[in-house]
């Protein structure tokens, strides 16, 4: 069946008894919560501590949206602050208005809050997120398109968005039929989370470089996806601010990707920052203790010798071999012990220990 154009949802808000449902709000928290899935499952493969997740999650979460409000206030500014604008609307999230970089900024100071407080690295931290954002992201637009919002310029194609009159650009006719970009970058995000996952087992990428890929290749989705929309948008030398954003981080995220290349080529990653490993904290000063311990420890008197074992003389002395108990070698004499000998005694006894002693020697 090949579409005459896709349909936009009757209304984007439910009621449970006062208790409003927003499917922008759901979309944003669903998103979040694969997200959060799938980064748990990638770190703890890397060997990160469990919970890890979670716990960054906790500061990574309220910095994330707080940032990319802030984002999108500030970049679109009339709505709230021009001659009609409503300040207080500001907060509204539910209606819509989030600025991924906004998001990501702030939400990265959070992380790094997180992983600071668990004494651990950021960069593998962000390599396991970043397919995740991906798909958050993915999902994210579906809120766009229960809002009927954010769409872009009017096409003849099959696949053209219809938009309700309310919710139409001012200057466009009823029965318009718009290019549906929530659906492009939907699309794009997805695809690009196969991309991200094949280069990283491809070139065995690590030290963030995965994260500063998944920066590079939104930001190529979204230089096109923004020039197809038509929704107000600050106006720089004749592109939209998103679109110079997008370059602009697309070069930064392209430099750090090389950089941290060259500079970790052949290194391991270490998950955890310097002198905050579990094996240094928990074993802290045990080689000194070993080494006390090892001070102490007797050493092996010729007394304390089994049947059949060999002890060595004091150093100064030659060496030699004392054997006791069934002589090890056919043929070799076991002196006999004696309490009390005369000096002749002695003498052969002595002759008999150095004819054994060459015997012993290694």
């Amino acid at each position: 069946m090949i579409l005459a154009s896709i349909p936009s949802p009757p209304q984007g808000e439910w009621h449970l008894g006062p208790v409003p449902l927003r499917a922008y709000a759901i979309a944003i928290l669903i998103g979040g919560i694969v997200a959060w899935w799938i980064l748990d499952r990638r770190y703890t493969a890397k060997g990160g501590p469990k919970d890890t997740a979670i716990d960054v999650v906790f500061w990574m979460v309220p910095f994330g949206i707080i940032g990319a409000r802030l984002y999108h206030v500030i970049t679109t500014p009339d709505p709230y602050f021009g001659p009609d604008g409503d300040p207080w609307a500001a907060f509204a999230i539910w209606n819509g208005g989030l600025g991924i970089w906004g998001a990501v900024a702030l939400g990265a100071v959070g992380a790094w809050i997180g992983m600071r407080r668990r004494g651990l690295r950021l960069a593998p931290f962000a390599d396991a997120l970043a397919p995740g954002l991906l798909v958050a992201q993915a999902i994210g637009r579906l809120g766009n398109y229960f809002n009927q919002e954010l769409y872009g310029a009017p096409t003849t194609l099959p696949w053209g968005l219809e938009i309700d009159d309310a919710h139409l650009v001012p200057g466009y006719v009823s029965g318009t039929l718009f290019h549906p970009t929530f659906l492009y970058e939907l699309i794009w995000n997805l695809a690009m989370v196969a991309v991200l996952l094949w280069a990283e087992r491809r070139f065995r990428l690590s030290h963030g470089r995965v994260f500063w890929l998944y920066v590079m290749l939104y930001t190529v989705g979204r230089v096109w996806i923004e020039y197809l929309r038509i929704d107000t948008a600050e106006i720089v030398l004749g592109l939209r601010l998103n679109v110079w954003t997008s370059i602009l981080i697309f070069l930064v995220a392209l430099a750090f990707f090389v950089v941290i290349g060259r500079r970790t080529r052949g290194q391991e990653e270490s998950l955890w920052l310097p002198g905050r490993e579990p094996a240094a904290a928990e074993e802290g000063g045990t080689a000194v203790d070993d080494a006390d311990r090892a001070a102490e420890t007797p050493t092996a008197t010729v007394g304390e010798a089994g049947p059949g074992s060999m002890t060595v003389s004091e150093a100064g002395s030659d060496t030699a071999a004392a054997y006791t108990g069934e002589p090890a070698m056919p043929g070799l004499r076991t002196p006999e012990p004696t309490s009390a000998t005369s000096p002749e005694e002695g003498t052969e006894s002595g002759s008999e220990t150095g004819t054994a002693s060459p015997s012993g020697r290694a």
